[in-house]
C-alpha cells in the first residue's frame, strides 16, 4: 500500500489531537489520565503551531497517522490504533528524514515500541534526562539517526 503524505490544515488540528490521544491511550501506559488532559490543550493550541506538520489518510480522507517537525528534530510522530502495523509510522518518518532533513527524535524512555522503533530505523540513543521538557517524571532519551557510511 503506497502513503501519500499530506499537509495538514488548521482547522484539523482536533482531528490531529483525536489521533494523537487514540494513540497516547495505546500505547503510552505509563502516563496518568490527568496527564493527558494536561497535554491535550498544550498540543492542540501551542505544540501544532510550533512544528511542520505533515499526515497520512485513508480512504475517507481521514487523518490516520501523522508526524510534526521543528529544527531536524522529530517532535511528534503518532499513530491511530487502528492502523498501526501498516507501515504508516515508517513512511512518515522516511518522508521527514529525505524532505525535513530531521536527524534527531526524543522519546520517552517507558515508550518501549517506540524506542523499538527508532532503533530498527537507524537511531541510537546518545542521551538521556530523567524528565520531560515539562518537567514531569517521565526519562527522555535523546536519539540521533546513524547514517550508513
Amino acid at each position: 500500500m503506497t502513503h501519500n503524505i499530506d499537509i495538514v490544515a488548521t482547522s484539523e488540528y482536533p482531528e490531529v489531537v483525536e489521533v494523537w490521544e487514540a494513540s497516547v491511550r495505546a500505547t503510552h501506559h505509563f502516563l496518568k489520565e490527568e496527564d493527558i488532559q494536561y497535554f491535550k490543550p498544550l498540543i492542540l493550541y501551542t505544540y501544532l503551531d510550533a512544528v511542520e506538520l505533515r499526515c497520512i489518510r485513508n480512504s475517507k480522507n481521514d487523518i490516520v497517522g501523522f508526524l510534526g517537525v521543528a529544527e531536524q528534530n522529530l517532535e511528534m510522530l503518532f499513530i491511530h490504533p487502528d492502523y498501526r502495523g501498516q507501515r504508516i509510522g515508517k513512511a512518515l518518518l522516511d518522508y521527514a528524514i529525505e524532505n525535513l532533513q530531521i536527524n534527531k527524535v526524543d522519546v520517552n524512555e517507558q515508550n518501549e515500541q517506540a524506542v523499538g522503533f527508532y532503533k530498527h530505523c537507524g537511531f541510537k540513543i546518545v542521551g538521556r534526562s530523567e524528565t520531560d521538557p515539562t518537567g514531569k517524571p517521565y526519562p527522555i532519551l535523546h536519539m540521533e539517526l546513524i547514517k550508513a557510511i
